[in-house]
């Protein structure tokens, strides 16, 4: 954490004060995860900048996806969040020293703002701990969350996340800014540039992978689309991302594209998050479910389509993006909840390749590739 700066006698802010940019001098940004929402978060980022531009900004984000917003030009630096070590700290009293002192950390940071865009536990604790003036979050935050932000916003009747965390930012007294531009950190765009393994001409990327398997569009509709996709000419060839864990469900998927002679790189298991910001940049499209990449891809040129089953595109989709999302349908009256594995891939199935590749040619029409 950065130590903090002389604090200014206009520093502490009385009751019902709203903060004005000469009174902020150290914003604390508090979104640790998931990795999606972290990458549709940066308009706060932007709007905090816009409303305060000589004030350092902070953001708690999660160790694994610092890269995500590191390089943004509007940040100051990151407060990295071991979240798996301190995971179950019930279980692990061991580590609650550790916990205690990380928090420590937080309350010396001489904060004047803090804004809560998660609206959990650990994020309202966050927020409690920072010790700020002006502490912002959602009123309807989970988990008592709201319970430590002093300027509250009312977010009921507000669809789309990224607008609920806008008003959370506005309520802390931020001019809002949309702008969601991600840049990919500078360590990730030499890896691409000397990568041995990217080929020439344009390419795809389909993320085909979700933690959830009710989100998972099935493996043989990505294999026809990513046949189609280089046998109709549209693109060269195909880049297939994904996690250590998500290898056996992608190297299946690389093997039957092969077979089918198509160009395929399987980068599953090999890319960190930077290096995959610097893959879906330079990508004609990126196809995805409902998962990180696709709000990467949004925020990295918006050359992207989204495949949604059971998630509410209108909730939680790419953002003021409505024609890059493909939703499958709804029986009357179905409602799914996404963490019930027993949904299988019964509600992503309904989605058609044939629909599939012509949204995605559509796209690629639109955006010129």
């Amino acid at each position: 954490i950065a130590s903090a700066r002389d604090r200014q006698p206009n520093s502490v802010h009385p009751r019902g004060f709203m903060p004005t940019p000469a009174s902020i001098n150290r914003i604390l940004l508090l979104r640790p995860s998931a990795l999606g929402d972290v990458c549709r978060t940066v308009p706060v980022l932007a709007s905090l900048r816009r409303t305060w531009p000589e004030a350092e900004i902070l953001w708690v984000v999660q160790t694994e996806f610092t890269a995500a917003v590191v390089a943004h030009p509007a940040l100051s630096g990151v407060i990295p969040f071991p979240r798996s070590h301190f995971r179950r700290l019930l279980r692990h009293p061991s580590r609650w020293p550790e916990a205690m002192r990380w928090l420590g950390g937080l309350r010396r940071g001489g904060w004047d703002l803090a804004v809560d865009c998660q609206g959990l536990a650990r994020t309202g604790l966050m927020l409690a701990a920072s010790g700020a003036s002006v502490r912002a979050g959602d009123r309807r935050a989970r988990e008592g969350a709201w319970i430590a932000a002093n300027r509250r916003a009312r977010t009921g009747g507000i669809t789309h996340e990224v607008d609920r965390m806008l008003a959370v930012a506005a309520a802390a007294g931020a001019e809002i800014d949309p702008d969601a531009s991600l840049f990919v950190p500078p360590a990730a765009d030499a890896w691409w540039r000397a990568s041995a393994e990217r080929r020439e001409g344009s390419f795809a990327v389909l993320a085909t992978t979700s933690r959830w398997p009710s989100k998972a569009w099935p493996a043989a509709g990505w294999i026809a689309l990513g046949t189609r996709l280089v046998q109709e000419g549209h693109v060269d060839w195909i880049a297939l991302p994904g996690s250590r864990a998500e290898v056996p469900v992608v190297e299946p998927i690389a093997a039957a594209l092969r077979d089918r002679q198509i160009p395929v790189v399987d980068w599953s298991g090999q890319t960190d998050v930077g290096q995959l910001m610097a893959v879906i940049r330079a990508a004609s499209i990126t196809i995805s479910n409902d998962s990180a990449a696709l709000h990467m891809a949004a925020g990295l040129g918006g050359r992207c389509l989204g495949l949604f089953g059971p998630t509410d595109p209108d909730v939680v989709g790419p953002w003021r993006m409505p024609d890059a999302v493909l939703r499958a349908p709804l029986q009357p009256g179905e409602r799914p909840a996404y963490r019930d594995r027993s949904i299988g891939d019964r509600i992503m199935s309904r989605l058609g390749v044939d629909a599939v590749y012509a949204a995605a040619a559509a796209r690629l029409k639109e955006s010129g590739r």
